[in-house]
């Protein structure tokens, strides 16, 4: 579904990425760990455009999206959860949904995509009319990708979800992820929780200072020494 070739991203003058390669077939959850400053964030904003990359292509089913702006990649079925949730605080629950599905032309089965993710995430639904900054960490989360759900993607790039969230709201936050997948739509993940991430993830890649250092199926890397040693702490 996504392919991802040579990808160079700079800060200025300052390299992010470097000849980052990845592959995200369809329907699958990848997930891509790394310590803090590996490029993980650079890499799903080059995606998403974001940013623009100095080199490299991105394609998403077969048609090449590098340098399309945000708005069109959207329309093509791409969309972003970004780090820090970055809800509308000032605008209700109901109202980040409708934002959610501003590129969309076809209002009515929006809005029986509104019904569906109300019904998916019930604690948004008691909430419809409350403003967002008014809802905790874990409801603010599950709102950004409610909101990102209401785009119709095909693909979901998914930025540390779980970052700052209780033990209890990480495991919904994984169970959601699930269920989503499991409905059909693909997910690249950007995750911390390491543990949890090669679990629901089918294939990883591990990201050191912009470079792919390792990768492979999600399974295998719950054993590699150097994922253990570096992010499981055994």
């Amino acid at each position: 579904m996504l392919e991802v070739r040579g990808i160079e991203t700079f800060y200025g003058n300052i390299p992010a990425l470097r000849e980052i390669s990845i592959d995200v077939p369809g329907e699958s959850v990848v997930a891509i760990i790394g310590a803090n400053g590996a490029g993980k964030t650079t890499l799903l904003k080059t995606i998403a455009g974001v940013l623009l990359p100095r080199s490299g292509t991105v394609s998403f089913l077969g048609e090449e999206i590098t340098g399309l702006p945000s708005h069109k990649i959207v329309r093509r079925g791409v969309a972003l959860v970004p780090e820090g949730r970055a809800i509308l605080s000032r605008m209700t629950v109901r109202e980040n949904l409708e934002m959610g599905a501003f590129t969309r032309r076809d209002a009515k089965k929006a809005l029986q995509d509104m019904d569906r993710v109300m019904e998916r995430f019930p604690v948004l639904k008691a909430r419809a009319g409350q403003l967002g900054g008014s809802l905790s960490g874990g409801e603010q989360q599950m709102l950004a990708i409610a909101r990102a759900l209401m785009s119709a993607p095909k693909l979901l790039l998914l930025d540390e979800p779980t970052l700052g969230l209780a033990p209890l709201v990480v495991a919904d936050i994984f169970a959601i992820i699930r269920e989503i997948n499991a409905a059909g739509t693909t997910i690249l993940l950007v995750e911390q929780n390491v543990k949890q991430a090669l679990k629901v993830s089918s294939y990883t890649y591990v990201l050191e200072t912009g470079k792919i250092a390792l990768s492979g199926p999600s399974n295998d890397l719950l054993q590699e020494p150097r994922i253990k040693a570096s992010y499981l702490g055994q």
